[in-house]
C-alpha cells in the first residue's frame, strides 16, 4: 500500500538522539506491530494511537485489514517510553494518505491520550536542543513543554493540545495554524520559603564557613551536638548561593526533566537535595539496570546536604570519592555504562559520636569501641576531599532569645556575588577552560594562577609539615585560602589567608 517517514527523538541516559519513525503498511489480516527494541510503554502505543486517531476523526487502523509495521531507527537502541506517539500517528495517516505535509526539518513528540489529546513529556529540553543542533527547523510538542522548550532559540516551537490541532496546523487547505512559543524569558523566583541567617542565633563561625565554602564552591562539613542548629545552618545555605546563570539553567533543567521529577518550568536557582541517610546506594550513586541519575547528579550545580552523614550506608560514602574530586560520576552496569554530571557542594552534618553527647557537659553513653567504629565511618580519603571542617557547638541561651536584624542571607549572598565575580574575571583572563570558581581548580591550574610571596609559601609549608597534611590537602589549603583572599579584596594570597584555610582542616585528620 504505503509507506511514510517521520522524525522524532528520544533521550538515553542524558543524551538525546535522532530517532526515524517509519510506517509500512502491507494488505492482508489486521496486524499491528513496533520493531526496533521497544520497551513495553512503547508497544502499547498500538492502541493508544489507534484510540487517538479514532477520536480525531479518522478511521481506526483496527478497523482495515491491513498490517501496519512501526520500525523505529537506530534498532540497536532502546526505545523507552510513549513520546514516540504523535509521530507515529502522523507518520500512519501519512501513510494511508488520510493527511499529506512536507516532514522534512520537522520534528515530533509527544504522547497521546485516548481522547488525541497531547500530555506533557520528560526530557524535552536537551530534545530540542537536539534537534536545533541536526538543523531541524520546526519541532512539535505538547502544549505544557512549551515554555520550558522556549529556553533554546533558533528553532521553531509549535506548542499543542491535541493531535487534531498538529493535522489541522500542518494541512494546508484548513488553514489553521498554531503560534510559534515565544523565547521564554527567565524570571528569577526569590526563595522567601528559606531560612535566612538572622534566624539562627549565634554561629557565627559556622556562617563565615558556610560564606567561604559558598564563594569558593568548598565542600564542607558541620559535626557537633544534636540541636546545634546543624540542619538549619545547611537549609539556610541555599540562600546564600548565587542564581545559575543562563548555560547552567539550561544544564540543571535538562537534567531534572530527563529524570521526570521537573515540578516547575525552569529551575533558576541552585537545585537542594537533602537524601534520608537510609537512602540506598543506587538511589544517591544512579544505576539499575539502565543507568539513571541519582541524588548527586540531581544536586548538579547545586547542593547535596547530607545530614547524620556517618549513618549513610558505608558504600554510599566511599562512593563520594569521584564526584568530591572530580565533578563526575562513572556508573557501569551489565546494560551499559555512563559517566554523569555531579559537580555540587556537599554540605555534610554530623554528631560528635552515637549518642551525640561527647565532648558536652552531657554523660557520654557510647563504649571506646563504639566511638571508635562512628569515627571510622567516613574514611581519610573522603575526610581529605572535604575542604572545611567546622565546629558547631552550643548556643547561649541569652543568643536564643535575641531578635535578628534580617536580610542577612541577601547581604552575605552580594558577599558571594562579588567574590565569584572576582574569580570569574580571573580565570578568563587565564583562559583555563572550564574553571569558573576556585573549587574547579586542579593542581595544574594553581601552579599557573597563584603565586605566594616567600612569607606566606614559608607559613603554608611549615604549617602543612607539622600537620603531616597529603598533597590534596595542601592544594585544598590554597585554593581555601585564594577564595578568602578574594572575599577580602585582597589580589595575593597573604599569611593570614592562609592560617584561616588551615583552621578548617580537621584536627585528627591531615
Amino acid at each position: 500500500m504505503s509507506f511514510s517517514k517521520v522524525y522524532s527523538a528520544q533521550t538515553s541516559l542524558l543524551k538525546a538522539h535522532l530517532i526515524d519513525i517509519e510506517v509500512d503498511l502491507i494488505k492482508g489480516l489486521h496486524s499491528f506491530s513496533v520493531v526496533g527494541l521497544p520497551d513495553k510503554a512503547v508497544e502499547e502505543s498500538r492502541d493508544r494511537v489507534s484510540a487517538a486517531i479514532k477520536n480525531s476523526g479518522f478511521p481506526s487502523p483496527k478497523k482495515k485489514n491491513q498490517k501496519v509495521v512501526i520500525a523505529l531507527a537506530p534498532a540497536q537502541l532502546k526505545k523507552e517510553g510513549p513520546i514516540f506517539d504523535l509521530g507515529i500517528a502522523l507518520a500512519y495517516l501519512l501513510a494511508v494518505k488520510q493527511i499529506n505535509f512536507d516532514t522534512e526539518k520537522k520534528m515530533f513528540l509527544g504522547e497521546l491520550s485516548l481522547n488525541g489529546d497531547l500530555r506533557k513529556i520528560g526530557g524535552v529540553l536537551p530534545l530540542v536542543l537536539k534537534a536545533k543542533e541536526l538543523g531541524f527547523e520546526e519541532i512539535y510538542i505538547p502544549r505544557d513543554n512549551a515554555v520550558e522548550a522556549g529556553l533554546i532559540d533558533g528553532i521553531k516551537i509549535f506548542g499543542a493540545n491535541s493531535l487534531k490541532e498538529v493535522i489541522d496546523h500542518l494541512n494546508k487547505e484548513i488553514k489553521t495554524e498554531i503560534n510559534p512559543q515565544e523565547q521564554t524569558e527567565i524570571f528569577y523566583k526569590e526563595l522567601d520559603s528559606l531560612l535566612d541567617f538572622s534566624d539562627i542565633k549565634g554561629q557565627e563561625t559556622a556562617k563565615r564557613g558556610l560564606e567561604i565554602a559558598a564563594s569558593g564552591g568548598h565542600n564542607i562539613a558541620m559535626y557537633g551536638p544534636p540541636g546545634t542548629g546543624k540542619t538549619m545552618l545547611a537549609k539556610a545555605f541555599c540562600g546564600i548561593l548565587p542564581r545559575l546563570d543562563f548555560d547552567e539553567i539550561l544544564e540543571v533543567t535538562s537534567i531534572h526533566s530527563v529524570a521526570g521529577i521537573l515540578n516547575e518550568d525552569l529551575i533558576t536557582n541552585p537545585p537542594f537535595r537533602s537524601p534520608h541517610h537510609t537512602s540506598s546506594y543506587v538511589s544517591m550513586v544512579g544505576g539499575g539496570t539502565i543507568p539513571k541519575p541519582g541524588e548527586i547528579t540531581l544536586a548538579h550545580k547545586g547542593v547535596l546536604f547530607m545530614d547524620e552523614f556517618p549513618e549513610f550506608d558505608r558504600r554510599v560514602v566511599e562512593a563520594m570519592r569521584q564526584p568530591l574530586e572530580d565533578r563526575i560520576i562513572n556508573i557501569s552496569r551489565s546494560r551499559g555504562s555512563a559517566t554523569f554530571p555531579a559537580n555540587f557542594i556537599l554540605v555534610a552534618a554530623m554528631n560528635p559520636c552515637k549518642c551525640g553527647n561527647f565532648g558536652t557537659e552531657k554523660e557520654c553513653t557510647c563504649s571506646p569501641l563504639e566511638l571508635d567504629r562512628y569515627r571510622k565511618k567516613i574514611s581519610g580519603p573522603i575526610i581529605d576531599r572535604i575542604d572545611m571542617w567546622v565546629e558547631v557547638s552550643k548556643i547561649d541561651y541569652e543568643k536564643l532569645a535575641m531578635r535578628g536584624n534580617g536580610g542577612e542571607s541577601k547581604r552575605v549572598r552580594s558577599r558571594v556575588e562579588e567574590a565569584r565575580k572576582i574569580q570569574k574575571e580571573r580565570f578568563e583572563k587565564e583562559k583555563l577552560k572550564g574553571v569558573k570558581i576556585n573549587s574547579d581548580m586542579s593542581a595544574k591550574d594553581i601552579t599557573n594562577t597563584v603565586d605566594l610571596d616567600l612569607q606566606t609559601r614559608m607559613a603554608l609549608n611549615n604549617s602543612a609539615e607539622k600537620l603531616g597534611m597529603s598533597a590534596r590537602s595542601y592544594h585544598r589549603v590554597i585554593k581555601l585560602a585564594r577564595t578568602i583572599a578574594d572575599l577580602n579584596g585582597d589580589e595575593q594570597i597573604k599569611t593570614p589567608h592562609i592560617f584561616e584555610a588551615l583552621q578548617y582542616r580537621p584536627k585528627t585528620y591531615s
